[in-house]
């Protein structure tokens, strides 16, 4: 990181780092284990399905238990454009961030942008079918939104180095 910024550790980020390095097929039962940490409710195996929108509501939910999920995201969290709808506008350290791709979205968390200002550095589930931070195009990105039951600060994104190929497809 770049950047003398002290960042706050959120709750729902520290949640998600749980399974921070585990993959898919490799760590499945743990994957599986932490997507029902919530209550049991998952969309299902992490090897067949994607499941981005899984690991923001579990880490969300763990984390925030009475954040409101108004509308189409109540209904299906796991769609990753769904959360598009979620708590209020805002960009900052932590934020949800959601993204187009091909055949559908994209779901996590805001850690960085990049200098240049082209990437974001975001912290997800199902990014190489792991649980990792990932550079993904700001360009891509239709919705940055911030918890509204958090009483954590709003700190700005930090700048980071783009490290590794950007993402540009993680289902």
């Amino acid at each position: 990181m770049t950047t003398n910024v002290k960042l706050p550790k959120l709750p729902w980020i520290e949640d998600l780092k749980k399974i921070e390095g585990l993959h898919e097929v490799r760590d499945n039962a743990a994957i599986r284990a932490y997507l029902r940490s919530d209550g049991g409710k998952t969309l299902g195996d992490p090897k067949k399905l994607p499941w981005c929108g899984d690991a923001v509501d579990t880490s969300m939910f763990n984390a925030l238990p009475k954040e409101p999920r108004p509308g189409a995201l109540g209904k299906n969290p796991y769609r990753a454009r769904n959360w598009a709808l979620f708590g209020e506008r805002g960009l900052y350290y932590g934020s949800v961030l959601v993204f187009v791709r091909q055949g559908g979205g994209h779901v996590g968390y805001a850690m960085g942008i990049t200098r240049d200002r082209k990437h974001y550095l975001v912290f997800g589930g199902n990014q190489g079918d792991m649980a990792n931070v990932k550079p993904i195009a700001v360009d891509r990105c239709i919705a940055s939104r911030w918890p509204i039951t958090s009483n954590h600060p709003k700190v700005l994104l930090p700048f980071r180095e783009l490290n590794g190929k950007p993402s540009t497809n993680e289902a």
